[in-house]
């Protein structure tokens, strides 16, 4: 067994979590921690790729360390651990992109006053000089 694989079984065994939801964990990790190591923004592609690049790589090894002992390929739950990695990445891309989830709301003193201390009157402005 693997190093990598060692070090997943003990994540398990530690956590009590299932090997799926670790790797929704580890999605988000990684998506979040190059967001914040790089400066990226979630609405960005490259955090997106980035985990798309780990899980697939990760599978790989995967495919690989089953190759080395004799097993055949699961490519079914390859593609599924590939699936439920990608899943919370992608809809945290789609919100980010095409919804105001994310949006900032800007600091209270670019607001103005609160919507209920307005008048609705149009400040008054002196106008040109009559006869002028």
């Amino acid at each position: 067994m693997s190093l990598l694989q060692q070090v997943k079984m003990v994540i398990i065994e530690y956590t009590h979590l299932a090997k799926d939801a670790l790797h929704i964990y580890v999605a988000l990790a990684i998506m979040l921690g190059a967001c914040l190591a790089f400066g990226w923004k979630v609405r960005q592609w490259r955090p997106w790729l980035l985990v798309l690049a780990v899980a697939l790589a990760g599978e790989y090894w995967d495919w690989l360390e089953n190759r080395s002992v004799g097993r055949n390929p699961d490519y079914d739950g390859h593609w599924k651990d590939v699936w439920n990695t990608m899943l919370v990445p992608t809809i945290l891309l789609l919100a980010a992109r095409y919804t105001a989830i994310f949006d900032k709301a800007p600091p209270a003193s670019e607001e103005g006053p609160p919507r209920e201390d307005r008048s609705g009157d149009e400040a008054q402005v002196p106008g040109p000089a009559a006869g002028g």
